[in-house]
């Protein structure tokens, strides 16, 4: 005779997390939790595509165990689940979107912490979706909605992020079952126990609707001087007090930020030319009334000019790569234990370009034409695969971030320079006509950045946004068609939406040359 199947609604669990974030480990979690109490639980999970393209779902329905067969389904149905789990803030808003979360019935738990999607990587401009548009959606969409750094919380308890989750779900209390039980579970798992109790318990105790954390920008802080030696650190201290006071208080705090970026990148007598340069925009700015703008322009080329002369070379991507922090970072981000070994490989791809850059400026410059020494630089280029945790990889990288104390004297820092000097000089011989125009000619720096391809690309746009900009220069409304041609440049990569643009520019200007 068949069971009777019973008709007691279950408890519905959906977990959203990415790879390497845990949720299978949550999932045999709460597995175990319900078990261990005596429930009837089923567990089933559809994985998403890829890193960061697609989160896994987890998905748990569990119901007390009675004399009856219980019924379980095997995927969650929109407005059904009682318990949405987000290992991400993003994953919030798709499990807001796919219908997941209900007013009267939902409790989502959120970590603000953001791992970028590839999609927002992979746009030109700023592609971070905004976090304030899922905070409002999930504040509607949500019966209960709690959040905080999860992320944070598994780290500054030597975990991951699978802890803090299961004791955010403990601390919500949606599921009724004890915390000594929710403790049990952990230590079933036999693996890591310690830090995830400590995580655990560091989740349970700051996750509460009173204390919420604000949620993350997802900008990383810039950084610092380190180390160095006493006339550096005593440079560094100067440059930062000329900073700070011989500049209008509006242009002080991102000032000083683009101070310590160029420093980074090079030295303190680097950083000098950097402040040397906006001393000229300063003066210029000042005859302009600039005070009337807040200083917009000054403050423009102040955050651009400092990306600009902290252009990404072999030298520079040789350094971070080498840098000692970066191999603590590694070992944090996995959580390795004392003794464990960990291995890095580094995939590169550099071109006869990169290469020919890393030369003297005069010498690279007489090779353009050179096939023998272009053939001799490509046997050196194509896909390339480092150990830096390796003592021969680690010195390569080592020996080609030396390099940098004589950038200035290489091909590739000439280029960059006279790029920018170019640049800068647009936007001066603009400023006295047409303010507003030069202003936007300043953020179109902003078009230039990271290597190899993706940096000739960009070049190409900027160099077609500036001629695009020609075609204008004059009319009074030029501010405003520099800012769309701007706007367009960064709606895609293949460039559809600049040649739109540039093509509209044309017809009202009469001009009947392609831009290139």
């Amino acid at each position: 005779m068949s069971d009777v199947l019973s008709q007691d609604r279950p408890l519905c669990i959906a977990v959203l997390a990415i790879g390497g974030q845990g949720g299978g480990v949550v999932s045999n979690w709460l597995v175990a939790l319900a078990e261990s109490c005596g429930w009837v639980v089923q567990a089933t999970s559809v994985p998403g595509v890829a890193q960061r393209t697609g989160a896994t779902v987890y998905y748990l329905e569990m119901i007390k165990a009675g004399a009856q067969a219980p019924v379980l389904a095997l995927m969650p149905t929109p407005g059904d689940v009682d318990l949405v789990v987000a290992a991400e803030w993003m994953e919030a808003g798709r499990a807001i979107q796919r219908g997941l979360v209900s007013p009267d019935r939902t409790t989502l738990i959120a970590s603000t912490h953001r791992s970028l999607a590839v999609a927002e990587k992979s746009r030109p401009g700023d592609g971070i979706n905004d976090p304030q548009a899922v905070e409002v959606a999930a504040a509607l969409a949500a019966k209960r909605f709690l959040k905080a750094d999860l992320a944070a919380v598994a780290s500054a308890n030597g975990s991951v992020i699978s802890a803090s989750l299961f004791g955010a779900i403990a601390s919500s209390g949606v599921l009724p079952f004890p915390r000594a039980a929710f403790e049990d579970a952990i230590r079933s798992g036999g693996v890591g126990v310690e830090a995830s109790l400590r995580a655990f318990d560091a989740a349970f105790t700051c996750l509460t609707e009173e204390a919420q954390d604000e949620v993350p920008s997802g900008r990383p802080a810039l950084p610092k001087l380190e180390g160095g030696s006493a006339e550096e650190q005593e440079n560094y201290a100067a440059l930062t007090q000329r900073a700070q006071t011989s500049f209008p208080d509006a242009v002080v705090p991102l000032l000083t930020a683009g101070l310590n970026r160029v420093i980074d990148f090079q030295d303190t007598a680097y950083g000098e030319e950097y402040l040397d340069r906006l001393d000229e925009i300063l003066a210029l700015e000042k005859r302009l009334d600039g005070a009337k703008q807040d200083y917009a322009l000054t403050v423009t080329i102040g955050k651009y000019l400092a990306t600009a002369m902290s252009y990404q070379d072999v030298i520079r991507v040789a350094d971070l790569k080498s840098r000692s922090r970066r191999f603590s970072r590694v070992r944090d981000d996995i959580s390795a234990q004392d003794g464990q070994v960990v291995t890095i490989t580094e995939f590169m791809h550099p071109r006869v370009e990169e290469l020919a850059g890393l030369l003297p400026a005069s010498l690279g410059r007489n090779i353009e034409g050179k096939k023998l020494v272009r053939w001799v630089l490509s046997l050196f280029t194509g896909s390339k695969r480092v150990r830096s945790d390796s003592l021969r990889g680690f010195l390569s990288l080592y020996f080609l971030s030396s390099l940098r104390r004589w950038r200035r004297k290489l091909l590739r820092h000439e280029i960059e320079t006279e790029h920018t000097r170019r640049w800068l000089a647009n936007v001066t011989r603009t400023a006295s006509d047409d303010y507003d125009l030069s202003v936007e000619i300043a953020r179109c720096r902003r078009l230039i950045k990271g290597y190899s391809d993706t940096h000739e690309r960009s070049i190409s746009k900027f160099d077609q946004v500036m001629q695009g900009i020609e075609l204008v220069r004059g009319r009074s409304d030029a501010a405003d068609w520099a800012r769309r041609l701007h706007e367009a440049a960064l709606q895609d990569s293949e460039g559809t939406a600049l040649a739109g643009a540039l093509k509209t520019i044309r017809s009202f200007t009469g001009s009947k040359s392609e831009v290139a």
